[in-house]
């Protein structure tokens, strides 16, 4: 019997140490993009509409029993958005991801309050003074130690970016020049700031765009002309670096919100729901004559890809498509890693986070140096050899 031929050992994929993955930081994420993590994680638009209210309303509730600036509760809601389009398929209930939220912009914000804490006043909620929890009840001992837990998760959501955004002080600014009265329609600009954070609309504008919105959707709902503060005077989109295109996929994003999920904001049960319609069907006409589309789109693109005005849903909001490819670089690595190189560190290479994406190009480029596989050809010419005469065979 011939003796086996030994197995020839495999080729090591990479020569010396992995190089890692590195994760950009995503200050900006815009509708395709976001569109793209739900499809990924599973979750319908009815699911997410649902754990997005509900985690949104319960960190407001809680940060206003604790007294917390709405600066804490800007940062807390973005960080609990991005931390369900990373995670979204995870098993767990959006209380905690709302806790572990709130409990992490605490820190960033210098508001700082204990994991007991926060559970305890989300405990105490609707409740009378005679039956409130204390800090130290027993019963907060697991969801504690969970919420300290999901905190790594969170800051490697945002990517350990601690640039945030906070549209309430130029709101307010806004307001007063355009003459808003302060308990009426700079008391409405307040409240659709903090309604407009149960959207995704934090994830995709400037501060800018998103105080302008409330300000021009507050003058919308109490019948002010709004000819003289569109891109006028304080209000002029130059001034403030947006376009209108932008501006107007924040007012439409809000009025999705009051259109379809009214009873969970603050604005929407004070107005009539003909009201919102009306505001909704001049915006359509406008973006439609003026064919604005209705999503921003990266700068790879295609134009055509929106259509009428609706890359991943019409105009409606009620029909999602595909979506594209996100411009914003996300995961940089030398050989690709899967679609989130986050939470499966030690098992594929260590995961770095960089803010400047141009910096994690340039060493990829650098890597790529060493480890591409040149080839030079060269041609030789060599006599050919005229072929020997057969013989004849007798």
């Amino acid at each position: 019997m011939a003796p086996a031929t030994p197995a020839t050992p495999a080729e090591p994929e990479h020569v010396g140490p992995h190089p890692s993955y590195i994760e950009v930081a995503k200050p900006y994420m815009l509708q395709s993009a976001i569109q793209q993590c739900l499809d990924s994680t599973g979750l319908t638009e009815e699911k997410d509409s649902i754990a997005r209210l509900q985690g949104v309303t319960w960190i407001d509730s809680v940060r206003r029993s604790l007294q917390l600036p709405v600066r804490t509760f800007d940062t807390a809601v973005v960080y609990y958005h991005k931390f369900r389009l990373l995670h979204g398929s995870l098993d767990r209930d959006f209380q905690e991801a709302a806790a572990a939220a709130l409990f992490t912009a605490c820190k960033l914000e210098d508001t700082l309050k204990k994991s007991r804490e926060i559970l305890c006043a989300a405990a105490n909620l609707g409740r009378p003074s005679s039956e409130h929890a204390a800090p130290d009840d027993p019963r907060f001992d697991k969801v504690s130690k969970d919420i300290l837990g999901l905190e790594r998760l969170m800051l490697e959501s945002a990517g350990f970016d601690f640039r945030n955004r906070y549209p309430q002080n130029l709101m307010v600014k806004l307001a007063k020049a355009v003459g808003m009265r302060k308990d009426h329609e700079a008391k409405t600009a307040w409240n659709l700031g903090i309604d407009m954070y149960r959207t995704f609309a934090p994830l995709k504008q400037t501060t800018p765009t998103m105080a302008v919105a409330c300000i021009e959707l507050a003058a919308r709902l109490h019948d002010w002309d709004v000819a003289k503060i569109v891109d006028a005077g304080v209000m002029a989109y130059k001034k403030w670096n947006t376009s209108r295109t932008e501006v107007m996929e924040t007012l439409l994003d809000m009025l999705d919100l009051y259109t379809h999920s009214r009873g969970s904001t603050t604005v929407g049960p004070l107005f009539t729901i003909d009201t919102f319609l009306a505001i909704r069907i001049a915006l359509n006409q406008e973006a439609t004559a003026a064919n604005l589309p209705r999503y921003t789109l990266y700068a790879h693109e295609p134009a055509k890809a929106q259509g009428n005005g609706a890359p991943n849903k019409l105009r409606n909001g009620l029909h999602p498509t595909s979506p594209l490819t996100p411009a914003t670089p996300g995961t940089i690595s030398p050989s690709q890693a899967p679609t989130s190189a986050i939470g499966i560190r030690g098992q594929n290479g260590t995961v770095r986070f960089m803010l400047d994406a141009a910096r994690a190009q340039n060493e990829m480029r650098e890597y790529e140096r060493y480890t591409k596989a040149e080839e030079e050809e060269y041609e030789v010419e060599v006599p050919l050899e005229p072929p020997a005469e057969r013989r004849r065979v007798r």
